[in-house]
């Protein structure tokens, strides 16, 4: 299980590479090797998306998982360089809880949540994350976690209060 962080320039964002999965099946002539792919894209402004791509060279994996962020990307409201509130994430047996933080503390995670979070251009946050530690479950679980985010406005807007 190779896990790399390759980082590249792109039009629409900065693709993160979170991690690439060898698999071997055995055939007559010897073993035939497939990829995948688990990509983080976001353009470090409030947008960030997740793909998997499967292929038999890594190139085109990691091109294949690219094209599904698009299917997979969710706006997420920052609160200048943090989050607005403390929030959990779910995604099957993976809990992440997202907790604002102080400018100039960074973000205080693992490679995949940080990940997602750089990404998503949040800078000052603590992250805990529990359960499940498989990188595929953290994404998600992280990305359910910033969906899950409101800003002062839009809670207002919801419950029809008037802020002062």
């Amino acid at each position: 299980m190779a896990v790399e962080q390759r980082k590249e320039q792109r039009k629409d964002g900065q693709e993160k590479v979170i991690q690439i999965r060898r698999c071997a099946c055995v055939v007559k002539g010897g073993r035939r090797f497939t990829f995948t792919a688990l990509v983080v894209l976001g353009d470090k402004h409030g947008r960030v998306g997740w793909g998997y791509g499967k292929a038999s060279e890594v190139p085109l994996a990691v091109e294949k998982a690219v094209k599904g962020t698009n299917r997979n990307t969710v706006a997420v409201p920052l609160a200048e360089t943090t989050i607005p509130h403390q929030v959990e994430g779910r995604y099957g047996a993976a809990r992440v809880v997202l907790i604002p933080a102080l400018p100039g503390t960074g973000v205080i995670a693992g490679n995949t949540v940080r990940a997602v979070l750089e990404s998503a251009g949040v800078h000052d946050v603590l992250t805990k994350s529990r359960g499940s530690n498989n990188p595929m479950n953290l994404v998600r679980a992280t990305i359910d976690a910033l969906t899950k985010l409101r800003t002062r406005d839009q809670v207002a807007r919801l419950r029809g209060v008037a802020l002062q």
